[in-house]
């Protein structure tokens, strides 16, 4: 299966459901409360629309493969996550762009999404490396990632100019297939916890 492949992915918590604009409402009430750190890019309340039809078109021209998250247990849309950076000739993809509202956090929630995320890269994709990006400074995010087991590659310095001007260190960190095996039982560890 290709990366890019448009597809809804399920387990007990969750269901990954293409980005659509009929997400929008339950995304919009996700975001209240968020906090909008400079070095994270949860859109606003007025934003959700347009940043589903940004990464909707992204999508159409295999740039980035979207989802809504859904927190199976009260069936609506809680955050966004993708595929981006697809790099099929190589087998290749990172997952980023995620959010997830304040109702979902320190839930089940991200880590039954990205177990569907990377047992859907590593098994029906073939994947070679799945990787994951953060700003030096989103530490939380840097955390949430080394729990999941991905292993630090390196930072890119002055990476990327951010809306406000400032410098972006970005944080690179990857998974392979090897490895998947140990960071797939981590997870489900964690789950039936």
């Amino acid at each position: 299966m290709l990366l890019a492949t448009p597809i809804a992915l399920a387990n007990d918590y969750v269901r990954l459901e293409p980005l659509a604009p009929a997400h929008a409402d339950d995304l919009r009430d996700a975001t209240v409360g968020l906090e909008r750190a400079w070095y994270t890019s949860v859109p606003t309340n007025d934003g959700v629309s347009t940043e589903i039809e940004r990464r909707v078109a992204l999508a159409e021209r295999g740039e980035m493969n979207p989802w809504a998250i859904r927190d199976v247990r009260s069936g609506r849309a809680v955050g966004m996550t993708t595929f981006c950076n697809i790099d099929q000739a190589n087998r290749h993809v990172e997952i980023g762009y995620t959010w997830i509202g304040i109702s979902a956090q320190r839930t089940p929630v991200n880590t039954a999404a990205k177990h569907l995320l990377l047992s859907h890269a590593f098994e029906d994709c073939d994947a070679i490396a799945v990787e994951f990006r953060t700003h030096w400074h989103n530490r939380q995010s840097r955390a949430a990632i080394e729990r999941l087991g991905a292993r630090r590659d390196g930072v890119l310095r002055n990476h990327k100019v951010g809306p406000d001007g400032l410098l972006r260190d970005t944080v690179v960190y990857s998974i392979l297939p090897h490895e998947w095996p140990g960071v797939r039982r981590g997870l489900e560890a964690r789950l039936s916890s």
